[in-house]
């Protein structure tokens, strides 16, 4: 599994999946996607990661993955940076800054589509919120009818810092793609001549 690691909170996601048993490389150049199963794209700077991305050649190798599949997680800057204006991966429109600035950050339990247990506990910083989005797209959660996680095929954003909580489901779920993904990847392989 990759984590993106540019600039922002990659060290948080690589530990969670360190801790449910992924092998985790850090992804700066674009050999560094070579053989991903999957890819995490952290809270951060958006503007910041969307330069690095950009800088390091990144941008295409990237689209080209995700547009063939790669299971990718964009949590809070990386719902940004997955979003029409960015990268263009996810038909869907980010508001930066959307619950305020640093000092209305907040955590909450919200109820998430998909996961089973209960609500899953959020935190939110300098968070984005889903300002709209295309038929494509489907919400998986919501604050005061604001999209804040959202899923387009094999693509799943996140406006929160799930890697700051105790609760790993989110990585476990995207954990539980990239093993299928790589196994698809793998038969798909093996059948070639």
């Amino acid at each position: 599994m990759g984590v993106l690691a540019l600039q922002g909170g990659f060290e948080a996601h690589e530990r969670v999946l360190r801790q449910l048993g992924a092998r985790v490389r850090e992804v700066r150049v674009p050999a560094d996607l070579d053989g991903l199963d999957g890819l995490v794209i952290p809270g951060g700077e958006s503007t910041t990661i969307s330069q690095g991305l950009d800088r390091e050649g990144l941008v295409e190798p990237l689209r080209e993955l995700a547009r063939g599949g790669l299971p990718v997680l964009g949590s809070c800057a990386g719902l940004i940076v997955l979003d029409r204006e960015h990268l263009g991966l996810m038909d869907m429109l980010a508001r930066r800054n959307a619950f305020g600035r640093q000092i209305r950050s907040f955590e909450a339990d919200i109820d998430f589509d998909g996961l089973s247990d209960g609500p899953l506990r959020a935190i939110f910083i300098r968070a984005p919120w889903i300002a709209e989005y295309g038929p494509d797209v489907e919400i998986l959660a919501e604050i005061d009818g604001h999209g804040v996680a959202a899923r387009q095929g094999r693509m799943l954003a996140v406006a929160f810092h799930s890697e700051l909580t105790e609760d790993d489901r989110v990585h476990r779920r995207r954990l539980d793609r990239a093993r299928s993904y790589a196994g698809g990847v793998a038969r798909s392989s093996a059948s070639q001549p």
